[in-house]
């Protein structure tokens, strides 16, 4: 009791007599909420909590409060508090329930040894003949089995990204005719130019990328055929580098849809990936050699 005034459940309430059966009405707004209660120890003790909480204090406490205080009244904080306490303990659980996903959660608490490791890896092209704009994909599952073993990780996460602007990585079932599927779809999304040496070139079709005789034609794209050996400021050089570059914009565009990374965790020594499913490299202007990055992350 404080100055005439309770606090149930962390809201106000007047007392309005001193008999041994209270009434206690609601001070937010109009007398809606009344309360009949008895004053006996217990009763007593269910006020000192509701106080305490009201002030945040000993908020420990809230788990005995919830099961033992009855009120009619519960203010926001409260019901806010005890559905993150009752999430909290049902989290580390497998839930059953009609509407409710199920989980089952794998708590890892014994941390050995840190591990940090990044392999540069070369993936040969399993397609035959030269370069033609083709689209392959490789399978990079079984290299990553044998890298993840030879790390020792028990727990963490494996990244694994393209290193080139025309290549995707994806997560999906490695199979033959779905990969030939993928190539026709692919390419009726973005159909090569005109100009390129793909079997799949479409008349009428063109990209701004494809224009080599203007390129390089920004300072950002001319600092960066420097920066990779090229002296476009020589007539021969830059005719040469002109030369090399393929029409290829159509396989830009498909990398960018699909992505360049996938991320996939590791639990208990295994990736967490679905019976059917194999970390794809997708290679958007091939057949060639192509180098990934593969970094372990977590402990042993």
């Amino acid at each position: 009791l404080l100055s005439n005034r309770l606090f149930v459940s962390g809201c106000p309430y007047n007392i309005h007599n001193a008999s041994a059966a209270h009434s206690i009405y609601s001070t937010q707004g109009a007398e809606i909420y009344k309360i009949q209660m008895t004053i006996t120890p217990t009763n007593c003790l269910r006020v000192i909590v509701s106080i305490l909480l009201y002030f945040n204090i000993f908020s420990f406490l809230h788990g005995f409060y919830s099961e033992a205080a009855t009120f009619t009244h519960q203010t926001a904080f409260t019901t806010t508090f005890s559905l993150r306490h009752k999430l909290t303990k049902t989290t580390s659980s497998k839930i059953m329930s009609s509407s409710s996903p199920e989980i089952i959660t794998t708590e890892t608490t014994d941390f050995n040894q840190p591990v940090c490791l990044y392999h540069q890896v070369t993936i040969p092209t399993s397609q035959d003949g030269p370069p033609a704009q083709k689209i392959s994909v490789e399978d990079l599952t079984p290299t990553l089995k044998s890298l993840l073993i030879k790390s020792q990780m028990k727990n963490g996460v494996v990244n694994i990204v393209s290193r080139h602007t025309t290549t995707a990585i994806t997560i999906n079932e490695k199979e033959s005719r779905l990969a030939q599927d993928m190539e026709q779809y692919f390419l009726s999304l973005a159909p090569p130019d005109e100009r390129s040496s793909s079997v799949a070139k479409q008349d009428g079709v063109r990209y701004y990328h494809n224009d080599i005789d203007q390129r390089p034609d920004s300072t950002e794209e001319a600092q960066r055929c420097i920066e990779n050996g090229w002296d476009i400021h020589d007539e021969n050089e830059l005719q040469k580098w002109r030369d090399q570059e393929p029409i290829n914009a159509h396989s830009h565009l498909l990398s960018m849809l699909l992505g360049s990374s996938e991320s996939v965790p590791v639990v208990d020594g295994n990736m967490v990936i679905g019976q059917w499913q194999s970390v794809l490299l997708v290679d958007l202007d091939g057949p060639r050699d192509r180098t990934v990055g593969i970094q372990f992350m977590g402990y042993k």
